[in-house]
């Protein structure tokens, strides 16, 4: 059964790993734990039937799950879940990890904002209850070869050490529509794995500066918990929160976890009816670290109504 797991109990698994020892078999063998995670995106469902993982190295091929799960891969934004608990590889290196897909189904928004379903086929077991898809779903060779999963470094060393490996499925970036005329979608999977070590965080904050106030808008007051952030990637992919002020002092804050090191832009969005200026000004440019805990702070500077 696949887990969901907070950066807390990911941090936890990561430091029982490490309490293991630096040998977990003869000859060097070693361990592997997977956790799969979602990129910034727009898409409204992308499930998927994962059939089997499997690194690919010298030797062959090594099993890591062969226990079928399904997941929307939309759920995992700001989240993980544990795929691969601590599996024994023997040491080596191994060129690419691979996910055998045997199913999936795409939900978009339609002009009318309703749903427009494209699945593998229309018996495809993942689908919601009554749901007929409207179109096809492409997955071209993903049942049986699988997609690959690039690795950090391109490499994966198994040396006798355990490893807890981030796996980042870009769902905007992974659909797309088909050439032609035929209105299908094609899956195009754009994945990458990190060290749980490695990955990144961001998180804005934005507070009223001294002696500013919002005015209400049509006799309503506002609050900045109104207002949203928004993150975009090098890859145009974005995710936008809302802000909370959850401790009551006055600091509105979201945060992204789970990120890859790499650029991002994080941009404000006032609450409707209002023109908010901020120091610093938005968007602001954020170039991650390996392992970075990033903030940014913003103070409201002047507010007036539309």
């Amino acid at each position: 059964m696949i887990r969901s797991l907070s950066r807390a109990a990911v941090a936890a698994l990561a430091l029982a790993l490490a309490g293991c020892g630096e040998s977990s078999g003869p000859n060097g063998d070693g361990r592997i734990s997977l956790l799969l995670t979602d990129a910034p995106g727009d898409v409204k469902s992308a499930v998927v039937t994962i059939e089997e993982i499997y690194l690919q190295g010298e030797e062959g091929r090594v099993v890591l799950r062969d226990e079928p799960v399904t997941t929307d891969l939309l759920t995992l934004a700001n989240d993980a879940f544990l795929l691969v608990d601590d599996a024994p590889v023997p040491a080596g290196d191994y060129g690419q990890l691979r996910f055998v897909i045997s199913g999936a189904y795409l939900e978009v928004e339609d002009e009318a904002g309703g749903s427009t379903f494209y699945s593998t086929s229309p018996d495809y077991a993942g689908l919601p209850v009554g749901v007929v898809p409207d179109g096809e779903l492409r997955t071209p060779s993903f049942d049986a070869s699988g997609f690959k999963v690039t690795l950090p470094g391109d490499l994966l060393e198994v040396d006798g050490t355990q490893r807890i490996l981030l796996v980042d499925f870009d769902v905007q970036q992974s659909f797309g529509h088909a050439a032609g005329a035929s209105g299908a979608w094609v899956m195009h999977p754009v994945v990458k794995a990190t060290d749980v070590t490695f990955a990144a965080s961001i998180t804005a904050e934005v507070r009223l500066g001294d002696g500013i106030t919002l005015p209400q808008v049509n006799g309503q007051d506002v609050t900045l918990a109104q207002a949203r952030v928004v993150l975009e990637d090098a890859e145009g992919s974005t995710d936008t929160l809302s802000l909370a002020d959850p401790d009551l002092d006055g600091t509105f804050t979201a945060s992204w976890i789970w990120l890859f090191p790499g650029d991002y832009s994080v941009s404000f969005v006032e609450p409707d009816g209002l023109n908010l200026t901020t120091d610093p000004a938005f968007p602001v440019a954020v170039q991650l670290a390996e392992g970075e805990e990033a903030t940014v702070a913003a103070v409201v500077t002047g507010a007036v109504a539309e």
